[in-house]
């Protein structure tokens, strides 16, 4: 039984305001063995006490897993010790708003005590403009015409020495974050500037890839999952990689996010045979007017058609708070208790679904949190 059960369900005040428990018999189990929450450092820099400050509100909400999508184009607050100059030239600020090795491994204790793990995203090829700051000729250089832009695209998969900075770099990745699994992105790739480049076009040639950058990418790809291979962590990656034709481990973990055909790409990457977490309906940066809790609580991981095998392989799924417009001031307000019906749907099982009750209960939870 989960201690947030006993914390919130079965704990009540009497007539005096004492606290009391009935004696109960509670049988309690999730649904679904991953249960996520996707927050962004890199749009904003978020302090640490606001990290932990939600990581203490997801383990009320039985959540239990952490994507820390750490790194992105506009900053790079991870504060590597072996390439130091990323931080030093990347983030905002080389010193305010870095996380050192210290604050992470306070971040991923404090949430192993709360039964979350801590799984760091460090998304490439794409997504990598704040790389390039502290990392020579790791971007590809854009063309305008004949000669060089002065700006950069994705992450250039030509040169080895690529591919010996990935190497070293994700040998400390796995060193300091324990977890069995790093998510590496992949996803929203960008081929302009590739296209751009004469020395690429060249590349492509010799290769064989015609004029298919999706080949490209795969490549890249393909070679960075060697590399992960060799740390023995698993990997989870965002759905265009899969959707690429790149050859993935069977223990892949493939990240189902795009909002168009959700359940065809459900159905699909399961007959693949890859586990499977969803995001889709759990964009929580997106935000209407009213109870829009309602749709995210409504959604069904398991909608799709498929066989029973197939369905075992969703293990879960994540709601995703990116950070363009989301900072320090207004990431908590924003994030619960609409969060609380994400962690409802992937706990609860599948046939709780009235919105009246849902309603009720949503309602105390959101006044404990306050509290």
């Amino acid at each position: 039984m989960s201690l947030q059960s006993l914390r919130f369900q079965l704990v009540y005040k009497d007539e005096y305001g004492a606290k009391s428990i009935n004696r109960t018999d509670i049988h309690d189990f999730p649904r679904f063995a991953h249960r996520g929450l996707l927050l962004d450092t890199s749009r904003h820099f978020l302090p640490i006490k606001v990290i932990l400050a939600n990581l203490e509100a997801m383990a009320w909400n039985k959540f239990n897993v952490f994507h820390w999508h750490i790194v992105d184009d506009p900053s790079f607050p991870y504060l590597s010790r072996t390439f130091p100059q990323l931080s030093q030239h990347g983030a905002y600020h080389p010193y305010t708003h870095v996380y050192t090795p210290s604050d992470v491994k306070m971040i991923i204790e404090f949430a192993r005590l709360r039964g979350i793990r801590v799984v760091p995203e460090f998304d490439t090829p794409g997504h990598t403009q704040s790389w390039g700051k502290g990392q020579k000729d790791l971007l590809t250089p854009c063309y305008s015409g004949a000669s060089p832009s002065g700006s950069f695209g994705p992450v250039n998969p030509m040169l080895n020495t690529t591919y010996d900075f990935m190497s070293m770099f994700f040998k400390e990745v796995n060193t300091v974050f324990p977890d069995a699994y790093v998510h590496l992105g992949g996803d929203e790739v960008d081929f302009s500037c590739w296209k751009s480049n004469p020395d690429i076009q060249k590349f492509m040639e010799q290769q064989g890839f015609g004029m298919d950058y999706s080949k490209l990418e795969s490549f890249y790809i393909q070679r960075l999952l060697d590399i992960i291979t060799t740390t023995n962590k698993g990997y989870m990656i965002w759905q265009e990689v899969f959707d690429n034709g790149v050859k993935l481990k069977s223990d892949t973990v493939v990240h189902v996010w795009m909002g168009n055909k959700v359940e065809e790409e459900l159905q699909k990457v399961t007959e693949a045979g890859f586990t499977t977490i969803l995001s889709a309906p759990w964009y929580l940066d997106y935000i209407s007017y009213g109870q829009d809790w309602q749709k995210f609580y409504r959604a069904e991981p398991l909608s799709f058609k498929g066989t029973d095998a197939q369905k075992k392989l969703v293990i879960g799924g994540e709601a995703c708070l990116w950070g363009e417009y989301v900072d320090a001031t207004n990431l908590t307000p924003r994030l619960w208790p609409r969060a609380s019906a994400v962690g409802e749907r992937l706990w609860s099982d599948r046939d709780v679904r009235d919105l009246n009750d849902a309603y009720s209960r949503l309602a105390k939870h959101r006044c404990r949190m306050v509290q």
